[in-house]
């Protein structure tokens, strides 16, 4: 497992027995790594496009004061500090509120992000505590990147627990796209830039499972299974679809906390009262 603690606490790599589960690009540009297409980049506080009048890059607060937020929010570029380290199995990367982030957020807060080897995958949690003396809204997510040649796409498959689908206007707002399907082809066109607000109230253990054909990473093929309903966990509210082009060579699926420009709409929005902590935890199993 390779974290660059760094540069927003970014997984970059995660090998499990012998292959690479995650996609990273060759000369990645790490002065720009905002723009790397690759590892696991983590959204914080907030996520996706944020809109004031139609208009991306900002959100308003609740006394009308516009704030400057680039997509996903901030963490992805900020330095986290390493605070728990247990040798060969896990890290914790903590980012803490400064001057570099109360223009875009004024709130006190404190941040981790731990990932932990499993015998059978890695779990992953992101821990936000309040603490300020005002009630503090965000909603946090992962943006897994797997790799996968964009001709294989019609060959895989990914299964979803049952969900809403949603996107998100040119404007901000939400629009809905009907009821989830169970199975989907990678190529799906209903897949892409969508959201799957997943149901509140599941009658199994909700998970996301990505089959792959056989390709360099994978010699014999992979599946890939994402846990969302891991006990103690904060009930993650979505799963994004998405890739950036029909030709890349990587898919992402990303579990998330809330929806974008939620706090504006609503729909996602999560609160913390002041001293109030919450971990949202998925696990990445790679099924034999």
């Amino acid at each position: 497992m390779l974290l660059a603690p760094q540069f927003g606490a970014r997984l970059v790599r995660w090998v499990h027995r012998g292959e690479d589960i995650l996609y990273w690009p060759q000369n990645a540009d790490w002065s720009q790594l905002a723009r790397v297409r690759g590892g696991n980049p983590i959204l914080f506080p907030f996520i996706a496009r944020h809109f004031v009048d139609s208009v991306p890059g900002a959100w308003k607060d609740a006394s009308g004061t516009v704030r400057t937020l680039p997509i996903h929010g901030f963490a992805r570029d900020l330095p986290f500090a390493g605070t728990r380290h247990e040798a060969g199995r896990s890290l914790t990367m903590t980012l803490q509120a400064s001057d570099a982030t109360r223009a875009a957020y004024p709130f006190e807060f404190l941040f981790e992000v731990t990932y932990r080897l499993l015998d059978d995958g890695l779990e992953a949690t992101l821990r936000t505590r309040n603490a300020g003396e005002q009630a503090l809204p965000y909603y946090a997510g992962h943006h897994f990147y797997f790799p996968l040649a964009h001709q294989a796409r019609a060959a895989s498959t990914l299964t979803m627990p049952a969900a809403e689908l949603m996107r998100q206007r040119p404007d901000g707002s939400l629009a809905s796209n009907g009821q989830g399907a169970e199975t989907y082809q990678l190529d799906d066109p209903r897949l892409q830039d969508t959201f799957h607000v997943l149901h509140a109230q599941p009658a199994a253990p909700r998970h996301c499972t990505l089959a792959t054909p056989p390709d360099a990473t994978a010699p014999h093929g992979r599946k890939l299974v994402i846990d969302l309903d891991t006990p103690g966990s904060t009930p993650w509210f979505a799963v994004t679809t998405w890739s950036e082009r029909v030709d890349s060579d990587f898919y992402c699926v990303e579990p998330w906390l809330g929806l974008p420009n939620a706090i504006h709409h609503g729909t996602g929005l999560r609160w913390l009262a002041p001293g109030q902590e919450e971990a949202a935890v998925c696990r990445l199993r790679v099924a034999p």
